[in-house]
């Protein structure tokens, strides 16, 4: 396997690809209530809460990877992690209040990480493979990661207009 050198364009990227999920996140949940949050569209698909819940889950589990200490210990967030049922009882979830606190402090936290990136930590076999891919290293990780998130944070503006709320983003 080739070692790729990471440089500050590809770490500026993997920020500005964190902030712009971070942001759109934000707009869709602001002005959410909790009970809103846990309205599921038909057909089976996850509710709002379920959705951020999981945005928080991935970054919960990239933070020590980047050095950072988990935002919430992880059996917390095991109603939220990949595979989970797509259906979210009252009883089950995380107040969204204290989802989107988590949500700010694990996305401040991921930043922090990837200011601190260097192509050794980068080129380090990942600790864990989504697609089970045996050459995983940190950086495909991480840009599995980045993608996996935009694409949830995409859902928040569907499931926002899904509760009745007017569209975040014009």
């Amino acid at each position: 396997m080739a070692t790729v050198t990471a440089t500050d364009s590809e770490i500026a990227i993997f920020r500005h690809q964190a902030g712009m999920v971070y942001h759109v996140v934000q707009l869709n949940v602001d002005g959410v209530t909790h009970e809103e949050s846990l309205i599921a569209p038909t057909g089976g698909a996850n509710c709002l809460n379920w959705v951020l819940g999981h945005l928080v889950c991935i970054y919960n589990e990239m933070l020590p990877i980047l050095g950072q200490e988990q935002v919430m210990e992880g059996g917390q967030l095991d109603r939220y992690s990949r595979g989970s049922a797509p259906s979210l009882s009252a009883a089950e979830a995380i107040a969204l209040e204290k989802l989107v606190e988590a949500w700010d402090e694990a996305s401040k936290s991921i930043n922090a990480g990837l200011k601190t990136l260097t192509a050794d930590l980068l080129n380090e076999p990942a600790p864990y493979s989504p697609g089970n891919n045996p050459d995983e290293t940190v950086r495909t990780l991480l840009t599995t990661v980045l993608f996996h998130q935009a694409y949830h944070a995409g859902q928040t503006g569907v499931l926002r207009r899904v509760i009745g709320k007017e569209g975040a983003i014009g």
